[in-house]
């Protein structure tokens, strides 16, 4: 008869997994605002992982003058920023303008944002302004009467910092725990996978970048290079200006999203860190060393890198009506693009209203201007750089 020996009576009975909370019917609205428009798969990825169905993930829709007066009207605060002034009409839209109402609306506060350029940076924080905007709009949905809570819907804006990893979940559940009955490694492990999200986005939107310009290096043909704060591919605050470039036979690429294949950029930076200017092709020091925020540090980078890329013979510099944190890099950034005789463009002060009209004339000198001399442009960078191209290889 076998004995019990210290190992049987002492060992742990293996856990079993809770069953997961059904969260499938709960309908979540988020604003397509701001700094969502570069981290909304985070928040995709985060939901899904909690078991809320794609379909009750719900975006409002682009910014438009119309979507302001509709659902927005009287809500408004004082505030010179267009792109935070908007968020009025993106929550009036979630809370009145949905055919089957949302539960929550889930607007973050992002204090620090996921970039590549983190760890060669001073940090990577976002504008304050537009951290705390939705804590500022909501004040117009209060200031007569509770809006939220008159359509049954819980506002809830997290404090979070998204360029820490490590912080992430901890912030997200003090706020949330309550709201979506979380427990701390639900919120972990939906972290994980919001992140998982937000990096396979980024490295498909990279990749695509890479075919472009390998299809440029290989035809000899020019591309166009935005360098603007994600909320511009709104077409509600960059008003498409680079579609309507695009419709002329250019390809656009966004700074965000341009490769950060170790190939390309030491062929890019190779003389830079040769000279040792620079410590790696990420460091920005030599041209902007006050370097933290994170979408003013990728613009300062993104004109480095329009610099010297041979195919990106025309960069398009788009910057809301007096935007404070933009100023300060006007002039850099169009010093920086134009030392290697890059074309440089910038549409600044841009509002609610589109100029359509002084907006076509600008897309026709453009296009006069890339058509005339970009292939010289592409001569004179490429004579620069090493011959031996990794989109050539």
């Amino acid at each position: 008869m076998p004995f019990p020996t210290l190992q049987t009576w002492f060992a742990k009975t293996p856990s079993v997994a809770p069953p997961r909370k059904d969260r499938s019917e709960i309908r979540v609205g988020i604003p397509r605002v701001l700094n969502v428009w570069s981290t909304h798969q985070f928040w995709v990825g985060f939901l899904r992982d909690l078991g809320i169905g794609h379909e009750n993930i719900v975006f409002s829709s682009d910014t438009s003058e119309e979507q302001g007066r509709d659902f927005g009207k009287g809500r408004g605060t004082v505030d010179c920023c267009y792109p935070v002034k908007s968020i009025s009409g993106h929550y009036g839209e979630l809370i009145f303008g949905q055919k089957k109402k949302i539960d929550i609306l889930l607007s973050p506060m992002i204090y620090s944002m996921p970039s590549v350029l983190r760890g060669h940076v001073m940090d990577t924080l976002t504008c304050t302004r537009v951290m705390a905007g939705p804590d500022n709009i909501k004040a117009g949905f209060l200031k007569e009467r509770d809006i939220f809570a008159e359509n049954g819907i819980v506002y809830t804006a997290p404090f979070v910092c998204l360029g820490d990893r490590e912080a992430v979940a901890a912030q997200l559940h003090g706020t949330m725990k309550d709201i979506l009955d979380l427990s701390p490694d639900e919120t972990e492990r939906a972290v994980k996978a919001g992140y998982h999200a937000l990096d396979t986005m980024d490295a498909k939107l990279r990749q695509r970048s890479r075919e472009i310009l390998t299809w440029c290096a290989r035809e000899n043909k020019p591309c166009i290079f935005v360098v603007a704060r994600p909320y511009h591919m709104d077409p509600g605050i960059g008003h498409e200006i680079e579609g309507d470039l695009q419709a002329q036979g250019f390809p656009v690429l966004w700074m965000q999203y341009f490769p950060t294949d170790p190939d390309l950029l030491n062929w890019l930076f190779e003389e830079d860190l040769r000279e040792k200017r620079i410590k790696s092709p990420f460091d920005i020091s030599d041209v902007w060393s006050s370097s933290y925020s994170s979408n003013t540090n990728e613009i300062m980078w993104g004109a480095k890198v329009a610099a010297r890329c041979p195919w990106t013979t025309c960069v398009l510099r788009l910057s809301s009506y007096e935007c404070g944190m933009d100023q300060p890099t006007y002039t850099p950034t169009q010093r920086i693009v134009e030392a290697t005789g890059t074309l440089f463009f910038k549409f600044g002060d841009l509002d609610s209203t589109k100029p359509a009209g002084s907006v076509k004339i600008r897309v026709e000198t453009i296009t006069h201007y890339m058509s005339k001399y970009s292939q010289d442009i592409i001569a004179r960078k490429k004579a620069m750089l090493s011959p031996n191209c990794p989109l050539l290889a």
